[in-house]
């Protein structure tokens, strides 16, 4: 079953739009993984044709146009995340089951793999985007708190929604349809799903 979003940002169709010098992007962590991990085709789950092909675009179009791109430390923790999780996925497609304890403590190679890639790629991301600082204190989490009750966002988005809230940042890239329930934002994506709800519902934005 599809998604049904009810959709309150702003949704730009990245395949048709241009970036302008104007604009100040947060990156979200799915484009970050997908860009500097090169090992995610061989997962379960490999990203789709169009996820490597229109954001790294994209991405590279901002640069061009010399847009602002942010990453979030916030992003850290959800992509090593994402790339332990890959990495014990092609350990075990090799060499069979193995839990996630197990195969953090057990193999030290392999440890020393997932972190060389994490490494990397964070590498590659502070060179393409500059950082936006997250506090997250009280103030912080009880705000998410509060987000959470009225938007269907995980726990890392709820952070990194205050995050460029109180940055002022306002347009987002993400494959991520979770934002496009959020308002007061841009979200720039190429989900169809998310793009189709947008227009369905008279929120895609053409500029």
């Amino acid at each position: 079953m599809a998604v049904q979003y009810a959709i309150q940002a702003e949704v730009v169709d990245i395949k048709t739009d241009l970036p302008q010098s104007g604009d100040v992007f947060l990156v979200d962590t799915n484009i970050w993984y997908w860009m500097t991990y090169g090992r995610a085709s061989q997962t379960k789950q490999p990203p789709k044709p169009y996820q490597t092909r229109d954001y790294p675009a994209y991405v590279n179009k901002a640069q061009f146009a010399n847009a602002k791109l942010y990453h979030s430390g916030l992003s850290l923790a959800e992509l090593a995340h994402l790339i332990e999780r890959a990495e014990r996925e092609i350990f075990i497609g090799i060499n069979g089951p193995i839990g996630t304890k197990e195969f953090r403590h057990n193999y030290a190679p392999e440890r020393t793999r997932v972190v060389a890639e994490v490494q990397t790629a964070w590498s590659r991301i502070k060179r393409i985007a500059a950082p936006l600082e997250a506090l997250i204190d009280e103030a912080t989490t009880d705000a998410a708190l509060t987000r959470l009750q009225t938007q269907p966002l995980d726990g890392y988005d709820l952070f990194i929604l205050e995050a460029i809230a109180k940055a002022g940042v306002v347009q987002v890239l993400t494959d991520d349809g979770d934002f496009a329930t959020v308002s007061g934002i841009q979200v720039f994506t190429s989900n169809q799903n998310v793009i189709q709800a947008a227009q369905n519902q008279g929120k895609l934005l053409a500029r």
